[in-house]
């Protein structure tokens, strides 16, 4: 076989996974931006804002806080706003609000919040008040 045809087939393989994964990540983005913007709403039960987090998230969270999360959740300044963008990678995901950036990871239980209260810096990964 020559390596034309070869090389064809694998962009041909290529192009198709693409597509696969880019399907797949449309799929999941109106559960990623629910999740997300129902931990990032302040007037919604504290508890189930809390249920949202990724465990180690939540466990680093009321360790931050000294309480538990239900009990302090509205002490965490998340700013929210409208969405801005959603990106899906595999089994994370990144919601840019006008006011916060959120980062999700996909559980047994579904999307849950992993960090939260993030800001971009100038080199290097976000700054996050809220992470595992």
């Amino acid at each position: 076989m020559s390596s034309v045809p070869r090389r064809s087939c694998v962009l041909l393989a290529a192009g198709a996974l693409a597509l696969l994964v880019s399907g797949c990540s449309s799929a999941q983005r109106p559960e990623v931006e629910r999740v997300a913007t129902q931990f990032e709403d302040s007037s919604g039960d504290p508890q189930a804002r809390c249920d949202l987090l990724a465990p180690s998230a939540l466990e680093q969270l009321e360790e931050q806080l000294e309480k538990s999360c239900a009990e302090g959740i509205s002490d965490v300044p998340l700013e929210g706003g409208e969405v801005q963008r959603v990106e899906i990678w595999g089994g994370d995901a990144q919601v840019q609000f006008s006011g916060d950036t959120v980062f999700l990871t996909e559980t047994r239980t579904g999307w849950r919040v992993a960090a939260a209260v993030c800001t971009p810096q100038a080199e290097g990964p976000y700054d996050c008040e809220v992470e595992s």
